[in-house]
């Protein structure tokens, strides 16, 4: 039993890989359980909500202010939005 499940892990492994997830698709997946607009998002870090649109566009990343925000405020992992 312990070969097959080594030999599923190694085929998993390399055919499936899991990816870890980018912040915007992070912040996307918590505004859409949470019922959330931009807006909402917005008031909750303390930012315009243009600033929210650049984060999720990619078009800007958050300073490590509002990194620690969002770290505190939605539970985000700090690797997730740190990137690493």
């Amino acid at each position: 039993m312990d070969l097959l499940a080594d030999l599923v892990d190694s085929y998993e492994e390399v055919h499936y890989p899991v990816i870890k997830p980018s912040l915007i698709n992070v912040l996307k997946l918590y505004m859409y359980e949470n019922g959330m607009t931009q807006k909402n998002l917005a008031e909750l870090l303390d930012v315009s909500t243009s600033r929210v649109n650049n984060y999720l566009t990619g078009k800007s990343e958050p300073t490590l202010k509002i990194g620690r925000t969002i770290c505190q405020r939605l539970g985000i992992d700090a690797n997730i939005v740190l990137g690493v």
